[in-house]
């Protein structure tokens, strides 16, 4: 037996049984296509020996830790150029790891606690993405074009101490000396998240707004290269060095800011930098009323468009001044009412209930603010459908919206609930689609996607959608709770693990400032009870019933942790007995297809408790039928 010291790469195919259960030939015929043309001549390149290939994933081991990591990287860069072209569910894309550590060598097998740690670090890696251990990084960092991200530490199998874990993004090579004059001038940016100087928590929402409102701004703008959110704000809350934002995202200049709002007054100070050099291109301190504050943002994308000497055309210019609304007051209230939507997640009604009425103020104010429209169709579709209170399904109000504006994504994603809580799901389908060619990074969208797929049981797709919904949105749980659920329910442990961890962190800045956030509770019960810290799951499922014992969704979460990871049928039939008695028809239609139910589905008493919820809410509906 022989044993040495290596770098390993693990690589595993993200959701390969959905998109073989899809497309089996296609996928089959992609993914060859993709190891002839990319994967087998990378590691050959790099000097890699690929030691075990297992359908949708493959471990290769190297000769150095930094060639690993290049070829990760290389691989990872010409699979996404390949698969752009291709629906966002259609598209191979590999999660990869790498360790080095000790292994075991068989003939031409390798096996041991290098391999296993190199595996769990895949499990770790976000889509697309690279994740590496600390001896890794510590042997890497300075040597290859990359930069680091520090994620913490992480327990693996049959391992005694956890591995601290970086994901690994690359950096743009530095040509400076030999690139041509036109291309050191190549015009595009990142919006760095704006920082929230008012001193109050609760004034994040508009900070944020500043930011994404710059970020369309300039989107508009044909001349100049615009990163999209998402990757801005990965960078929110972190010191961050100038030059290797620009270099990591390739981009020629970087904004930062700050905001200040109190009563009526707000202060933004922004400043332009140039990436390849780190001057200072333009800064500016503006101290306007809050009532200035669209001409303050006109202003400031204007100033960067002059620093950046790119003349608008007229078309651009219009676009930038069209803000949906000439309010600053709906516009302040939409901010506030989406900042609720996202961060209270769709469990909790009467946070539910404060989004419509923030919402429904913002379009009495203006009633032609189509995105607050939108907003509130939403919320009302959750209100309606998952709390079983209101009568309003929304539909009126997304109509409403597109109506005013046939661009606003997010009415899309209102009528798709609509039509997929009424079984119309082909209509669902086509609202989904139309939602994605406005905006594939709508938040909204992809996180109504998700819920069609789940519904219809298409798992694999489901997860797809509720990563990406994840990764757009830093404050988002619900779809992390949701991907718990998929993931343990397709067998992949190791995943379930990964949205766990990131489940838990996210809660905790949560709870941190709402500690009696009982639907953020319920999410953290199912996180530590994925981690295998059952005990804890327990002790904060006793916390949230004393706290808020009616919040049905949380108890219906608590139920299915006791069903599916704590293993304790009798404590989750005892949840669920008045979840029953008084839930809506979409809980219980949610319920008889959610998979952390499964192991109750044969107990009599389940199948009693779901023949009276049905006929409760038969008996309901015949009664409204008769009234009207």
């Amino acid at each position: 037996m022989q044993r040495k010291l290596t770098a390993i790469l693990s690589a595993d195919v993200v959701g390969y049984s959905g998109l073989m259960e899809a497309d089996e030939t296609g996928t089959l015929e992609r993914l060859k296509a993709n190891r002839t043309k990319i994967f087998d001549p990378h590691v050959t390149i790099h000097g890699g020996r690929l030691f075990k290939l297992m359908g949708d994933g493959a471990l290769v081991e190297f000769p150095s830790v930094i060639a690993a990591v290049n070829c990760a990287l290389a691989i990872q860069e010409a699979t996404e150029k390949v698969e752009t072209g291709l629906a966002e569910a259609k598209r191979i894309r590999y999660r990869i790891g790498i360790n080095l550590g000790e292994v075991i060598v068989e003939g031409d097998d390798i096996y041991g606690e290098g391999v296993n740690v190199a595996a769990r670090l895949q499990t770790l890696a976000p889509v697309g993405g690279l994740a590496i251990s600390r001896v890794v990084r510590d042997q890497v960092e300075g040597k290859a074009p990359c930069m680091f991200e520090d994620v913490g530490e992480h327990s693996v199998k049959n391992h005694e101490r956890p591995v601290h874990a970086f994901f690994v993004r690359a950096a743009v090579k530095d040509e400076s000396a030999d690139r041509k004059a036109e291309d050191v001038r190549r015009l595009s940016i990142c919006v760095l998240p704006f920082a929230n100087m008012s001193g109050d928590a609760e004034q994040e929402y508009f900070s944020d707004g500043i930011s994404e409102d710059i970020i369309t701004d300039l989107s508009k703008v044909s001349a100049l290269s615009v990163i999209a959110r998402n990757s801005a704000f990965a960078f929110k809350g972190k010191n961050v060095d100038v030059l290797q934002i620009a270099r990591q995202l390739k981009v020629s200049h970087v904004l930062e800011g700050s905001v200040r709002k109190a009563g009526g007054r707000v202060r933004i100070t922004a400043q332009l930098i140039d990436g390849a050099r780190n001057d200072h291109v333009w800064a500016e301190r503006y101290d306007r009323d809050l009532s200035d504050i669209f001409a303050l943002q006109d202003e400031i994308s204007e100033a960067i468009v002059k620093a950046l000497k790119i003349k608008l055309l007229p078309e651009e210019r219009k676009a930038i001044e069209q803000r949906g609304t000439d309010s600053v007051e709906a516009y302040n209230l939409y901010l506030m009412a989406r900042q609720n939507y996202i961060t209270g997640g769709e469990g909790d009604g009467r946070r539910v209930e404060a989004t419509i009425r923030i919402s429904n103020r913002a379009t009495q104010i203006d009633p032609n603010y189509a995105r607050a429209w939108a907003l509130m169709a939403l919320s009302q579709t959750v209100l309606r459908f998952i709390h079983g209170k209101g009568d309003d399904d929304g539909l009126a109000a997304a109509e409403r919206a597109l109506a005013l504006d046939a661009n606003v994504a997010e009415a899309h994603a209102a009528k798709a609930r609509i039509f997929a809580e009424n079984g119309r799901h082909d209509e669902a389908a086509a609202e989904i689609a139309a939602g994605l060619r406005l905006d594939p990074d709508s938040f909204e969208v992809n996180r109504s996607a998700g819920l069609l797929s789940f519904k219809q049981q298409r798992l694999e797709d489901a997860v797809v959608y509720w990563e990406k919904a994840a990764a757009l949105v830093e404050t988002d749980i619900a779809s992390l709770a949701m991907l718990m659920t998929c993931y343990t329910a397709l067998g992949n442990s190791q995943a379930a693990r990964r949205s766990a961890e990131i489940t838990r962190a996210r809660a905790e800045k949560v709870l941190a400032h709402d500690q009696n956030n009982a639907q953020v509770i319920s999410w953290t019960v199912a996180a530590l009870a994925v981690l295998g810290e059952a005990e804890r799951s327990k002790e904060w499922i006793s916390r949230a019933l004393l706290i808020d014992p009616d919040n049905w969704n949380a108890r219906y979460n608590f139920a299915c942790d006791s069903a599916t990871y704590l293993k304790d049928a009798d404590s989750a039939i005892d949840l669920l007995r008045p979840v029953f008695t008084n839930c809506s028809s979409s809980l219980l239609d949610h319920a008889k297809v959610d998979p952390d139910l499964n192991p109750l589905r044969d107990d009599p008493r389940f199948k009693a408790m779901v023949a009276a919820a049905e006929e409760r809410l038969a008996a309901e509906a015949n009664s409204v039928s008769a009234k009207s």
